[in-house]
């Protein structure tokens, strides 16, 4: 059973995996800071104060007064409906953002490939060389 499980890490699926999940957390770090650092400031600046719903909530009780939704929750019951607006525009952002860079790279990879079209075919090597020449050779004799 211990050798299976060794076969099973080592296979490159599941390495890779890991590192997808690795360097997917460390880009949820550096695309949260481009929507909280850069996006939502400016999303801020526009429409006089952003898209904090996060205080939105129904009141599910008669006893539930309160202006903010953690003293609201004190008091009882809510239909809190706010936070899931904020999470759903951070999250419409958010694969915004992902889907331009994955544009961009997708961009710059086709460059790339263009370039690499565009160079000149090396030469073959020496010895297909002799042997195409041993092959014409063969042809004409026969």
């Amino acid at each position: 059973m211990l050798n299976e499980f060794k076969e099973f890490i080592a296979r490159g699926n599941v390495m890779d995996l890991a590192v997808g999940v690795i360097i997917g957390a460390a880009f949820s770090k550096i695309v949260d800071s481009v929507v909280n650092d850069l996006v939502m400031p400016i999303v801020g600046a526009i429409t006089g104060g952003g898209f904090d719903f996060s205080n939105f909530f129904i009141p599910l009780s008669a006893n539930v007064t309160a202006p903010s939704l953690a003293a609201a929750r004190q008091q009882g019951a809510v239909f809190a409906y706010g936070n899931f607006i904020t999470v759903l525009i951070n999250f419409l952002i958010l694969a915004w953002i992902i889907f331009l860079l994955i544009k961009l790279v997708n961009r710059a990879r086709a460059s790339l490939e263009t370039k690499k079209e565009a160079a000149p075919a090396a030469p073959p090597p020496q010895d297909i060389v002799l042997l195409s020449e041993i092959r014409d050779l063969l042809k004409q004799r026969a």
